[in-house]
């Protein structure tokens, strides 16, 4: 008998929002699409951080959502928390920054005080286009049957030399945008840890699933299966 899935949303839910609604869908679309059972859970920023190790255990893999957050403060903490887990972790949207932050700060890679990631660069609270192409042979594959047009409310332009820092021995880049930024990255030596700067779950559908999504799942599945 298969296991049943069991995902952390780390976030603070609002229903009113459409990026955390498309989370739950676009989790049921990939579920659907692989046919397995998952089950989800939203917990908050605050909540998490108080969560014991042993508690944590009780989930196949983590999502951070996107914001807004309550206690933004509180993210760097967790991801500090995930970086050295072997568990698969997907970060989307306005998260993708704190991500960085939190790099920065574990490699002590600022020590001059400069201003290495910029502001949210996308206008107001709409979602923007934004045009993907893969870097990686395996997210060229990814993308082989799916859209590299993505929709993002957050979009963060890199200081070249924080990338070429990063990308010697902790992350690499999948994925750039239009405007050469680095959109997707994955953490090194990790079976599934990405990060990306846009919102792939609001671009899901039913009949088309997000394979970014999807792959997620599935990793999620695979470090189960092996666990048993």
């Amino acid at each position: 008998m298969n296991k049943t899935l069991r995902i952390a949303i780390i976030g603070d839910y609002n229903f009113t929002y459409n990026t955390h609604h498309a989370t739950n869908l676009a989790i049921d679309h990939a579920s659907d699409f692989l046919e397995i059972d998952c089950n989800y859970y939203w917990i908050k920023i605050s909540e998490f951080v108080q969560i014991r190790p042993e508690q944590q255990r009780d989930f196949d893999a983590f999502w951070i959502s996107p914001g807004p957050y309550k206690n933004p403060f509180y993210l760097t903490k967790i991801i500090e928390h995930l970086v050295k887990l072997n568990t698969p972790v997907l970060i989307t949207g306005d998260a993708y920054s704190h991500f960085f932050e939190t790099l920065v700060s574990l490699h002590q890679l600022n020590k001059n005080g400069e201003k290495l990631i910029s502001d949210n660069l996308t206008s107001g609270n709409v979602f923007e286009r934004v045009e993907i192409t893969p870097r990686s042979a395996q997210f060229q594959k990814l993308y082989e049957n799916h859209s590299t047009t993505e929709l993002t409310a957050s979009r963060f332009s890199l200081y070249p030399q924080l990338i070429s820092n990063l990308t010697e021995a902790v992350v690499d880049v999948e994925a750039v945008n239009q405007f050469e930024d680095p959109e997707i990255v994955s953490m090194k030596n990790k079976d599934f840890f990405v990060a990306c700067a846009f919102c792939p779950q609001v671009s899901s559908t039913r009949e088309l699933p997000h394979p970014l999504i999807y792959t997620f799942l599935k990793a999620s599945v695979l470090q189960t299966s092996s666990a048993i």
